[in-house]
């Protein structure tokens, strides 16, 4: 294993405020380093769906907790639901109560939380450029310490600063999915952060990685003082159960397109069109928890510096983890 520090931290979902709450005050007792909380203006499924606001959830869960970090999994400056001000805002207030323990990670959004918000869902492309330029005028009203003109393609302003600043530096995570955006992330981000939903083991080790390294170099940074975040998917479901419930779940989430697609109950239908070698490929199938330790080890191996373990609120499952896989990565 390598000698980075490497952490287990836990994604709750975004489910109603109390609930969030007790399960983030759950892990922080338990000695989960951080909690990811979503963030959706609509839910990926639209049966018994949820979204709550997410930027009052992590004060709440700031306020119930003493250590742990807590932060949305993604959020979108990109000038859709939020202008990339506001979201800079938002992170130094929270920084400046809670110092330290706002973690961040920003990405190019999806039609069913933006498109709301937008007159026209754009591109690929020019969300990445929108999320690169968003970040770049983060960081600028973060540190400057008088007012200054931004000259953006998408943001570009007169005479802008932010009064309320963060007392650590926020690092800003990116968001990767494929060799493009991983140098992205590479060049623009502290962290790169995925999931074993979207990206393979091998997708990870041979394409994201190597090309944010890549990235950071081409930047002057050593790739070793950056984060490499994945949240692992897995389950103790055979196959054919874990098919039918899948289905269930709406996997159509995963569904190509679905990035692109503005309707809950239209990515939800999806799922019925997938192939089952689509949906299992999505999936790491274990029998045991020693299983899951050696899978955690592997993707630690290639150079994941922390794993995100998906748990949504559920405090059983979370003491699971705590039980059976937190005790084999305490740094």
């Amino acid at each position: 294993m390598n000698g980075k520090r490497f952490s287990l931290n836990v994604e709750v979902g975004d489910d109603g405020a109390d609930p969030l709450r007790q399960t983030v005050k759950l892990a922080d007792e338990l000695g989960f380093e951080g909690a990811w909380l979503g963030d959706h203006y609509m839910p990926w499924i639209h049966s018994g769906g949820r979204a709550g606001m997410v930027w009052p959830l992590l004060g709440v869960c700031l306020e119930a907790t003493k250590k742990i970090c807590v932060g949305p999994i993604v959020t979108t400056p990109i000038g859709g639901r939020y202008h990339p001000a506001l979201v800079a805002q938002a992170c130094a207030t929270l920084d400046e109560i809670y110092p330290g323990r706002l973690t961040l990670a920003v990405g190019t959004g999806e039609a069913v939380n933006e498109y709301p918000f937008m007159e026209r869902w754009p591109s690929w492309k020019e969300r990445t450029e929108r999320l690169v330029e968003g970040v770049r005028l983060m960081r600028q009203l973060w540190e400057s310490d008088s007012y200054f003109d931004f000259d953006g393609r998408y943001f570009g302003k007169k005479q802008l600063f932010l009064y309320s600043k963060p007392k650590t530096r926020i690092k800003v995570n990116m968001s990767s999915f494929g060799e493009k955006s991983a140098r992205l992330a590479g060049l623009n981000g502290d962290g790169l952060i995925t999931t074993t939903a979207r990206c393979s083991f091998q997708e990870c080790r041979d394409v994201l990685f190597p090309n944010f390294d890549a990235g950071a170099r081409e930047s002057g940074r050593d790739p070793a003082t950056l984060d490499k975040i994945v949240l692992l998917i897995f389950t103790f479901e055979g196959e054919d159960s874990y098919l039918k419930s899948a289905r269930e779940r709406a996997a159509g989430r995963l569904a190509k397109g679905s990035l692109d697609n503005a309707d809950p109950r239209s990515v939800e239908s999806k799922s019925e069109s997938m192939s089952k070698e689509e949906i299992l490929s999505r999936m790491h199938f274990c029998s045991t928890w020693s299983d899951v330790v050696e899978l955690v080890s592997r993707y630690r191996r290639i150079g994941v510096t922390n794993v995100i373990l998906p748990c949504g609120p559920d405090p059983e499952k979370m003491r699971d983890f705590a039980k059976e896989v937190l005790p084999h990565f305490h740094s």
